[in-house]
């Protein structure tokens, strides 16, 4: 285990692969998109997305026990649920250094379902196809520009403070949901202790 700048604390994959064989009952908390999630998991993981980490992170500290893996695509936005569930008290918080990608290149068991494209992929599309309908649109009425700029200036801003709103605003929408989907509510009707 190692800690980040921000004082994370993280693991990496063979690290979190040998923790879950030696301790099957490890938390796992995917923070990433329902569709996402079904698309490519670890096994035993509950799906609890960023939004709603933040949105009930006082219900998630009372049922949050235990140590628990924070794990995304990349890392990001399991260290945004760490720094609210941190923010909440809870200790015992690790972030999986590299995400889903790290576990992956691992050969570690992941479970999958229906595919679909990955967050920054959908970032990149729909940042991309508003910038340039910007750009088209400028022709035609000038002002617009300024809104290729706009989006512009949010990719750095996103990446400087490596959060992303438009991928938050897209986890969102109806493609990035999984229809009955458990989520939340099977984290919450877990006891503390029970294996995942």
């Amino acid at each position: 285990m190692t800690s980040t700048p921000d004082s994370t604390a993280t693991l990496d994959a063979r690290t979190l692969h040998g923790l879950q064989e030696r301790s099957p009952d490890t938390l796992l908390l995917d923070v990433r998109a329902p569709a996402e999630f079904e698309a490519a998991h670890i096994p035993g993981a509950y799906n609890v997305p960023l939004h709603q980490v933040s949105e009930h992170r006082e219900r998630l500290g009372v049922q949050l026990e235990q140590d628990v893996v924070l794990v995304c695509r990349s890392g990001a936005r399991a260290h945004q649920a760490h720094a609210v569930l941190s923010a909440q008290g809870l200790t015992g918080l690790r972030v999986l250094d590299g995400g889903m990608s790290a576990w992956e290149e691992t050969g570690a068991p992941v479970n999958r379902g229906r595919r679909t494209w990955e967050m920054e992929r959908q970032v990149r599309l729909a940042a991309g196809s508003m910038v340039v309908s910007g750009i088209l649109l400028s022709q035609v009425f000038p002002r617009m520009k300024w809104f290729s700029g706009a989006i512009g200036t949010g990719l750095v801003f996103a990446a400087v403070s490596n959060t992303c709103a438009m991928g938050n605003a897209l986890a969102r929408m109806p493609w990035n949901q999984a229809p009955g989907h458990p989520g939340l509510e099977a984290l919450m009707t877990r006891s503390p202790r029970d294996p995942a």
